[in-house]
């Protein structure tokens, strides 16, 4: 299976201009092949836009600087449109899975700039990283390559940061697990509740996003094209940043530790798109990283040989006690702590969720022992009024 690494490096001044050039050439390369396939009835083939946009496009002068970086990466911009082009053909046939991908846009100098290389165009020497045309580059290695790479991405976010993310071919690590399977129940206030009892609380993004909103109120009054602006824009790149950075620590680290102690693991199929429409709701959703989570789950069960399983999101987990089975239908959210009144169990609503959701997901159905009863379970505040 392949695998992504990535690193942090720090080019010199001179390594900083080569790569501001590889990056607004591959730019430029991707903006004229999409302008191309604009104008043109039928979209031409990859390699009819390599002859156009790159081999004849070295010849003008326009266009000449082309030939000062390495034509491997030129390549690559062109197929990676390909690929664009590809998706959003399948996306409309309905032949590929998830949200609708839209129509390639052109790219932004504004926005994060990459640039990949192939085997022909970089080599590790040592501690170093040898990029064609640019020189050796020394990232900051914080774990070791298992194997050998096929390709190294070149990336410098909105921020500034430059990364050497490399993709290879690793082995799946077969690890004894200590517990047959678990379920997880994915939420706002508690990110994850689990059918073991246990609970995994999200980061807190409040007081960074408070800045975020500030810095915006503060970017919208500035002229565009002006310095005091693009440090505005970095400033909040950069706390954006800092978000992600916590939010993807936090699910690596989550995620590891569900897969490798669990042989099956059970998660609830999520319709976030719709949910995000709640306007009160959207911006701490949108922080969460449900999908995200989901995700490296995934990856990380093919990892270690895991069961991963995704039940449907219209399975009744929160409204059926998993001790009994009687279903006493839909809560609001307010109420988080319930007493069943066919069995008078007491259990956290989550908790009572990630407990059906496994007994989905391993086979057993969680609505077996359903009563017919048309009482309602109250929560544990009205106890006395029961």
């Amino acid at each position: 299976m392949k695998a992504r690494f990535q690193y942090r490096f720090y080019p010199t001044n001179q390594q900083q201009q080569s790569l501001a050039r590889l990056f607004g050439c591959v730019r430029v390369v991707w903006n004229d092949a999409l302008a191309l396939c604009k104008q043109q009835e039928k979209k031409p083939k990859s390699a009819e836009l390599q002859k156009v946009v790159i081999t004849q496009a070295k010849q003008t002068e326009e266009r000449a600087w082309l030939s000062e970086v390495s034509a491997i990466s030129l390549q690559q911009s062109v197929a990676d449109l390909e690929t664009a082009f590809k998706n959003f053909f399948e996306s409309c046939k309905g032949k590929r899975k998830g949200r609708k991908v839209g129509y390639p846009k052109f790219k932004k100098r504004t926005n994060s700039q990459s640039a990949r290389l192939t085997r022909g165009g970089f080599s590790i020497k040592g501690d170093g990283v040898y990029l064609a045309k640019i020189g050796i580059v020394k990232p900051i290695w914080s774990r070791q390559l298992p194997s050998e790479p096929s390709s190294v991405t070149i990336v410098k976010d909105c921020a500034n940061r430059y990364f050497l993310s490399f993709v290879l071919e690793i082995n799946p690590e077969i690890v004894e697990a200590k517990n047959h399977s678990i379920g997880i129940d994915l939420g706002i206030k508690t990110f994850a509740a689990m059918s073991d009892g246990t609970a995994a609380q999200s980061p807190n993004y409040k007081q960074l996003d408070r800045k975020i909103r500030r810095l915006q109120r503060k970017l919208a009054r500035q002229p565009k094209d002006s310095k005091s602006r693009n440090k505005t824009r970095i400033q909040i790149a950069k706390l954006h940043n800092q978000i992600a950075d916590t939010r993807k620590d936090f699910l690596h680290k989550l995620s590891t530790k569900v897969v490798s102690e669990n042989q099956v693991i059970v998660l609830e199929d999520l319709n976030v798109s719709g949910m995000v429409k709640n306007r009160k709701l959207s911006r701490a959703i949108s922080q969460q990283g449900w999908y995200e989570f989901r995700v490296l789950c995934e990856a990380k069960s093919e990892k270690f040989g895991r069961e991963f399983k995704v039940i449907s999101r219209w399975e009744p987990t929160s409204q059926i006690c998993a001790d009994c089975g009687f279903k006493w239908g839909k809560l609001d959210l307010s109420i988080r702590e319930l007493i069943c009144l066919n069995c008078g169990g007491k259990a956290d609503r989550d908790l009572n969720a990630a407990r059906n959701i496994v007994k989905v997901g391993i086979g057993h159905c969680h609505d077996s022992k359903c009563t017919q009863r048309q009482s309602k379970t109250i929560s544990v505040a009205s106890v006395s009024e029961a």
